[in-house]
């Protein structure tokens, strides 16, 4: 199975279009315009009843407290941890592409409720859920690394090819709760990589 997307090719920079935060006036960063980025998928396995997708950042800083702080730094050798950018289950075995902007457009304060997305799938929290402490964020929120990181950030958009129709997840569901639903069910996976940051040093 293969990814791709208009918006980026692989280990290219994510335009600020789709990400959470971009260089602020007067200030390190600001809200950007967090549009979903166009993907599509193609060379689909037989068999396959449904898709799922996730996005994930490995390069977060696994201690924050030097995040965003004025005359510190995030040292590029900073053990790294995991952070989710979207969740979606049961995305029909028909669909092969998710327009830009179709899923996110606008940074909303205490998270999307209900965002938009192929017809009977679901989306569920992502972990600005946990970050902003302000509510349940749900379906895609892009990029938003700390201003004064040293390492460069990669997103993960992946897209899985399922055997069953539907994981039965609703609501308040995790990446973790996706994983978990998906074992044992993956015919194929595809990956796409962007790359972003803040940090005029390091584009």
């Amino acid at each position: 199975m293969r990814l791709s997307s208009q918006s980026f090719s692989e280990q290219e920079r994510i335009p600020g279009e789709f990400a959470f935060g971009v260089p602020g006036q007067g200030e390190p960063m600001g809200f950007g315009a967090n549009r979903n980025p166009h993907l599509a998928w193609d060379e689909v396995p037989p068999g396959t009843r449904s898709f799922a997708l996730l996005c994930v950042d490995d390069d977060v800083p696994s201690v924050f407290d030097d995040g965003n702080q004025p005359g510190r730094s995030i040292a590029h050798d900073l053990p790294r941890i995991d952070f989710i950018h979207w969740v979606m289950a049961d995305i029909p075995s028909d669909v092969r592409e998710i327009a830009a902007g179709s899923c996110s457009d606008g940074v909303v304060k205490g998270g999307k409720r209900a965002p938009a997305g192929p017809t009977g799938s679901f989306q569920g929290i992502n972990d600005y859920t946990g970050f902003m402490g302000d509510g349940d964020y749900y379906g895609y929120d892009g990029p938003c690394p700390p201003w004064n990181d040293e390492r460069l950030h990669h997103y993960h958009f992946r897209v899985y090819a399922l055997d069953v129709p539907t994981l039965n997840l609703s609501g308040r569901f995790s990446a973790t709760d996706l994983q978990q639903a998906m074992h044992g069910h993956v015919l194929a996976e595809a990956e796409l990589t962007g790359t972003y940051t803040l940090n005029p040093a390091v584009a």
